[in-house]
């Protein structure tokens, strides 16, 4: 009895261990790191911070605070993440392309992209990363649209959306059914390229666009995202309508310029 209760322990710890490695996911060939752009965003990022902590171990998670006035930054340093404090308040595309130049000073083979309201689940991430594995592709878009009874939002922003779809299938060939999600996975290619160049005036459609024109791989797979934890949304009212209009002046701006290479 005294030997098969011994056995019985030490089994329990490994499967456990077992159990835990396969909600992971599969050990990346690549060095990731996980860029989450923030501004004031104090009241959601610990959650998101200790979430990516728990979910994702290996990753390398670097905050990029844009401007923030509140405690933001305070929040980041807590957490042992990396810190990029901007100045000011610069904007997505600026934050963003920041980003992607510290990743790449640390080697980073994938950057996967969240917001620090929330709204992207470490999962998720997590789901997208391995989807750029196994598909090979150079970026993966977590897409709220393609599994049945997804994601549901106003009628003027599902108009909206589809026709930002249809626009960059015209202009890039790209069939993408959410092109303003702002949970991506990006590999050595796409790194290199938004390193050296970024539209800077709606950095998810615009660059979708750019990546597909310069001959890049994009995928989308379906993923589940939640409500913001606090702060609150830009596109309210009429910038739900006024947003598309903006944005297809940028993507018609886009197809005219050169390819890059």
């Amino acid at each position: 009895m005294g030997h098969a209760s011994e056995r019985t322990v030490g089994r329990e710890p490994a499967e456990g261990a077992a159990r835990a490695a396969a909600r992971r996911g599969p050990v990346l060939s690549r060095p990731v790191v996980a860029l989450v752009l923030a501004y004031n965003e104090e009241e959601a990022l610990p959650g998101v911070l200790s979430e990516l902590a728990r979910e994702c171990p290996g990753w390398s998670v670097v905050v990029v605070s844009d401007g923030s006035t509140d405690g933001t930054g305070a929040c980041a340093r807590r957490s042992g993440a990396a810190l990029l404090q901007l100045p000011f308040n610069a904007g997505v595309a600026a934050a963003e392309q920041t980003g992607f130049l510290y990743a790449r000073s640390l080697g980073a083979g994938v950057v996967v992209r969240l917001d620090g309201d929330g709204q992207h689940p470490a999962a998720e991430a997590r789901r997208i990363v391995a989807a750029l594995e196994e598909t090979e592709a150079d970026v993966v878009i977590g897409s709220r649209f393609l599994r049945p009874g997804g994601f549901r939002s106003t009628f003027a922003r599902r108009a909206g959306i589809r026709w930002l779809s249809f626009l960059l299938r015209v202009f890039g060939g790209l069939r993408i059914a959410d092109p303003t999600s702002g949970l991506r996975a990006f590999g050595e290619r796409a790194i290199a390229l938004l390193s050296r160049v970024y539209p800077h005036g709606y950095p998810e459609p615009e660059s979708n666009l750019l990546l597909g024109r310069a001959g890049l791989r994009v995928e989308e797979v379906p993923v589940t995202m939640r409500a913001r934890d606090g702060g609150r949304s830009s596109l309210r009212g009429w910038s739900t309508v006024y947003y598309p209009v903006k944005v297809s002046f940028a993507l018609l701006v886009e197809a005219l310029r050169e390819r890059v290479r």
